[in-house]
C-alpha cells in the first residue's frame, strides 16, 4: 500500500500544479480553453486529494508515523510542491 501512496503523492502533487498553471496560464489568455481543462482537472486533482489523505489515514498505524510526522504529511497536500517533499523525506527509505 505504501507504493500506491508514493503515487498518489506524486500525481496529487502534478495535478495540483497543473490546476494552478491552469489558472495562472490559461485563463488569462485562454478562457475557452481554461473552461475545458478546468473540469476534468479539477475532479482528478480532487480524487487524488480525497486518495492521497485517506491512505495517509490508512499508512499512520503500520508506518509508525507519530503525530508532528502525520501532520507535516497532511500539511503537505494543501502546500504546492508539498507532496514531492514528502514522497523524498519520508517515502523514499521504504
Amino acid at each position: 500500500m505504501l507504493r500506491i501512496f508514493k503515487i498518489t503523492a506524486i500525481l496529487e502533487g502534478i495535478s495540483y500544479i497543473l490546476l494552478f498553471a491552469n489558472m495562472l496560464l490559461i485563463k488569462p489568455n485562454f478562457i475557452d480553453l481554461y473552461k475545458q481543462i478546468l473540469f476534468p482537472l479539477g475532479m482528478a486533482h480532487g480524487v487524488l486529494f480525497i486518495g492521497y489523505i485517506c491512505l495517509a489515514f490508512l499508512l499512520k498505524e503500520s508506518q509508525k508515523w507519530n503525530i508532528k510526522t502525520f501532520f507535516v504529511i497532511l500539511i503537505a497536500s494543501v502546500l504546492p510542491f508539498g507532496t514531492f517533499y514528502i514522497e523524498k523525506k519520508y517515502l523514499s527509505n521504504n
